[in-house]
């Protein structure tokens, strides 16, 4: 498992949010703030579509995922199309994951048959856009971008030891509350909290949500744990202004629009200097 203290997830890639603002500034001159959450979602959910139908590991998905949005973290949407690299993060998170490497014309594949189906109507030439040799070429220059900082860790794995604590006061807990934390946790993937908060404290916000839905009081457990409870509580603050904008977000209706405004790569695949000595 590592130590997550002495980890490069832990020592480069816990971000402040004044680094991330300054990167997305970039994007914001074409997408509002809102906008630009509604893409973060929409191609999360891309990846996440991918995985399932291709039957990986939700540790896969979730490590895909998290390439990405370091990706974007630090460059804009327009030095490479999030149609490719999505797709890209998740062949390499499948090697990382150690799940076995996912056949790159299945790959394919899979993004046309997904994008016919369901989003057509967002590419300009109504089909997936990106051949093998185009995800072969983005994987380098991802590996570049995370430079080679590629063990991620989940709150997974701090979940479950939270709950089998959590057992002891109340049996129930590992049938009502974890499945639903699980569910809190893949939904952290849709916001920023993975580029700025450790997985354990992400962890906690699910399990505090989890206890809201399901009627639960931990009030005393969480009081004796020793973690900054209010940087759980911003976790949980930006879970439920995610949960806020879901429920106004008809992505059938409202993506071509964002898609149409998202800035777009003019050359081929090459990452410009961002002025942070990052190449």
């Amino acid at each position: 498992a590592g130590n997550f203290w002495q980890s490069s997830h832990y020592q480069e890639w816990l971000l402040d949010k004044q680094y991330v603002d300054l990167y997305r500034a970039e994007d914001l001159k074409f997408l509002t703030e809102e906008e630009y959450q509604k893409l973060m979602v929409f191609f999360a959910n891309f990846i996440q579509a991918i995985g399932e139908k291709l039957v990986v590991r939700q540790q896969v998905i979730a490590t895909a995922t998290i390439y990405s949005k370091r990706f974007y973290a630090r460059y804009s949407l327009r030095c490479v199309d999030p149609w490719l690299l999505c797709p890209t993060a998740l062949f390499l998170a499948s090697k990382v994951e150690e799940f076995g490497v996912l056949s790159s014309k299945g790959l394919i594949a899979m993004c046309q048959s997904i994008v016919k189906s369901k989003h057509h109507h967002l590419l300009p030439d109504q089909e997936f856009p990106y051949n093998v040799t185009n995800i072969q070429e983005c994987e380098f220059l991802l590996l570049e971008v995370l430079d080679c900082s590629l063990v991620v860790y989940h709150p997974y794995r701090s979940l479950a030891l939270f709950i089998e604590d959590l057992q002891t006061q109340d049996s129930s807990f590992s049938q009502e509350v974890f499945p639903v934390a699980w569910k809190v946790i893949n939904d952290s993937l849709r916001t920023d909290a993975c580029l700025h908060y450790p997985p354990y404290l992400i962890a906690l916000a699910g399990i505090h949500i989890a206890c809201l839905v399901c009627g639960k009081d931990a009030q005393a457990w969480f009081a004796e744990l020793s973690v900054d409870l209010d940087k759980v509580l911003e976790i949980v603050r930006l879970l439920l202004n995610l949960y806020e904008l879901l429920k106004g977000f008809d992505e059938r209706n409202q993506m071509p629009a964002i898609m149409e405004k998202m800035p777009r790569p003019k050359q081929d695949l090459t990452v410009p200097d961002n002025g942070d000595g990052q190449a």
